[in-house]
């Protein structure tokens, strides 16, 4: 079980003017950004795990990021990025793994051989779904970016007992999916007036399911506020 709701109250990002955080001082810091899926992983993870008080978030403002982040924080200059037990660590589908295995809070990892096989494939797919439907929005976008949800359709249907990739537990399989289904699904209607969810029951149930999880609502980016960002990266032209 998820653990109880937290109505935490949301720190300014940090900019360029901002002065830096304690480094390693024994506080767990996530840093993050508001908008960016990768980052939103592991923040709907450490919600999820009841993590409030033992993870601390660090916003950073991406269009006017502060010089010290890169020097002296995570030299990549990407988040998410986690400050734990003395080191810096990236990479959202590594983190999503680490603080699952190294806090507390419930276990988001299958125990059974099939579905802990399934995950690995699943999670190692969500990169072609995202470079595929990124990707799309350069070109011939409904009909490139179609069968990747047609994917998501497919891997839904293969433990029926409950509504997540997993069936009736969500794992971070769903984690790694949720924040790009959100956004893709926000910037293909308001686009391109695509509906996602036409011809996909289960990827409707799913997407329903997901938005009651109150570890996710508190991640979430207003639609307009994802289509104006991504119109502005990805259809601006140079």
């Amino acid at each position: 079980m998820a653990a109880a709701i937290v109505n935490e109250h949301l720190p300014k990002p940090l900019d360029a003017t901002s002065e830096q955080p304690p480094l390693f001082d024994g506080t767990t810091r996530l840093y993050v950004s508001y908008t960016c899926p990768f980052a939103q992983r592991v923040w709907i993870l450490r919600n999820y795990k009841g993590l409030h008080d033992k993870i601390k978030l660090v916003p950073i403002d991406l269009q006017n990021r502060p010089a010290w982040y890169k020097e002296k924080v995570y030299h990549e200059n990407k988040v998410p990025s986690l400050e734990h037990n003395g080191k810096v660590i990236g990479e959202s589908l590594d983190l999503i793994k680490y603080v699952d295995n190294n806090f507390e809070g419930p276990s988001l990892q299958p125990k059974d051989p099939a579905k802990k096989e399934f995950a690995e494939e699943l999670i190692t797919y969500s990169d072609t779904f995202n470079k595929i439907v990124f990707t799309s929005f350069k070109g011939d976008t409904v009909k490139e970016a179609g069968p990747a949800f047609d994917h998501l359709e497919n891997a839904l249907h293969k433990f029926n007992d409950g509504p997540f990739f997993l069936g009736h537990e969500l794992s971070l399989v769903d984690i790694a999916y949720i924040p790009f289904v959100e956004k893709f699904q926000a910037f293909l209607s308001g686009v391109w007036n695509y509906d996602i969810t036409a011809g996909r029951p289960k990827l409707t149930k799913w997407i329903e399911e997901v938005n009651k999880i109150d570890a996710y609502k508190p991640t979430k980016t207003d639609p307009k506020v994802i289509v104006e960002l991504f119109s502005a990266r990805f259809l601006a032209k140079h």
